[in-house]
């Protein structure tokens, strides 16, 4: 079991083509600063319980501060059986240096 790596412009083209789950797993102080659009909030430390609100045949995208924290997390879903899986390298940093926005979540 694997996952991909995906760049900050290759996640604007599989937003645009629809279908994909983008979840930030950082912590509610660093989500507080603003989030990817489209994304949802589920902390590194709750995936395993709550990994049953995702769907595992969606497309996923999973992406953190700089892409350590959502490695790990690909990797733990990787091996509980999912594909479609991908970590946005370099992270909400990554995004943000290649001129994206950010917005609040909620």
């Amino acid at each position: 079991m694997s996952f991909n790596n995906v760049d900050a412009a290759e996640l604007v083209r599989l937003q645009k083509s629809g279908n994909i789950r983008l979840v930030d797993v950082r912590t509610d102080a660093e989500v507080a600063r603003g989030v990817i659009p489209g994304a949802i909030h589920i902390p590194l430390h709750l995936i395993p319980v709550r990994m049953n609100e995702l769907d595992g045949s969606t497309p996923t995208v999973i992406y953190c501060q700089s892409g350590g924290r959502s490695g790990q997390a690909c990797g733990f879903l990787a091996a509980k059986g999912w594909s479609n899986l991908a970590n946005l390298q370099g992270g909400i940093i990554g995004w943000v240096a290649s001129g994206n926005a950010l917005v609040q979540l909620g």
